[in-house]
């Protein structure tokens, strides 16, 4: 192992329309995850997911409890250099949602796909209902943690 790589990810939770999750179509693999990312050198965790969710979703949210950090060593699938260290928090929007909420898993239009042919990645943000939802709706394995601590009752 040569490096850490540090994401932070943000659950936003709806009662009516469950659980949000972005799907990613990054380098020819399809991945649904939560919404959240990297984290940047001087920058704190909150801080990072709030930026995150007003990059990729132009939606300022309140970072709440933390719900969950790796406690185990995860290799990440992009880099097998690197250590992963996944931060979980609860979050809450502050405003309506900016971006489009697709209805299907990967269902991209046609401005994401032609991000995806430029940069060979894009994303696109839905709700899995709770009677959908647990750690099979997602693809990464500490996501898949997450999730099952969510549905305990």
């Amino acid at each position: 192992m040569k490096k850490f790589t540090i994401r932070v990810y943000g659950i936003l939770q709806d009662p009516q329309r469950g659980v949000l999750v972005s799907d990613e179509w990054i380098r020819e693999d399809r991945f649904t995850k939560f919404p959240g990312g990297g984290l940047e050198f001087g920058e704190g965790t909150r801080d990072c997911l709030a930026r995150e969710f007003m990059e990729e979703m132009n939606l300022r949210v309140s970072v709440k409890e933390h719900i969950y950090t790796t406690d185990y060593f995860q290799r990440s699938a992009f880099n097998p250099a690197h250590q992963i260290i996944s931060i979980y928090y609860a979050v809450q929007p502050e405003e309506e949602f900016a971006v489009r909420l697709k209805k299907k898993p990967f269902d991209f239009d046609e401005g994401e796909l032609v991000r995806y042919r430029e940069t060979k990645q894009t994303e696109a943000f839905r709700f899995v209902h709770w009677s959908e939802f647990g750690p099979e709706a997602l693809s990464l394995p500490i996501d898949k943690i997450v999730a099952a601590q969510l549905r305990k009752p």
